[in-house]
């Protein structure tokens, strides 16, 4: 149970499409506690010839609540579907993004995220290796 709430962080294009394969359980710990962000992945894509796969998730973030500093091993690009949604990347000023707005995080860089007085719903696409979590906490 604590696993399926904690699946998150990835956007973009699947949802645009129109296709929303079916939902898999992700058994890998993520940065935000139970009770703020849901995550749940919709595909996993390898990158033929390489060590990479390209992960949808549909990124649910309750109201009035922060996301932690976390990393994210590879690039995360995000498309807010609906919500109050700020991103706060190191090195950027803070984004407060409004629907149909898209965001990118590279691979390694320390952010969090906030939610308004709405929950943030976000299609979120990683391109990862293989076999690394989604996400890290970071100091």
């Amino acid at each position: 149970m604590i696993r399926r709430m904690y699946r998150v962080m990835a956007v973009l294009v699947v949802l645009a499409a129109g296709s929303c394969p079916a939902l898999a359980a992700d058994p890998t710990p993520q940065a935000a506690p139970a009770s703020v962000i849901h995550r749940t992945i919709l595909n996993r894509i390898d990158v033929p010839g390489s060590s990479y796969e390209v992960v949808y998730v549909l990124v649910e973030i309750d109201a009035d609540s922060i996301v932690p500093r976390h990393t994210h091993p590879g690039s995360v690009m995000g498309y807010l579907l609906e919500g109050d949604y700020t991103v706060l990347i190191n090195g950027q000023p803070p984004r407060n993004l409004r629907t149909g707005e898209v965001f990118e995080v590279p691979p390694g860089v320390v952010h969090e995220e906030h939610t308004g007085t709405r929950p943030a719903k976000i299609l979120a696409v990683f391109t990862v290796e293989r076999g690394k979590p989604l996400s890290s906490p970071a100091p």
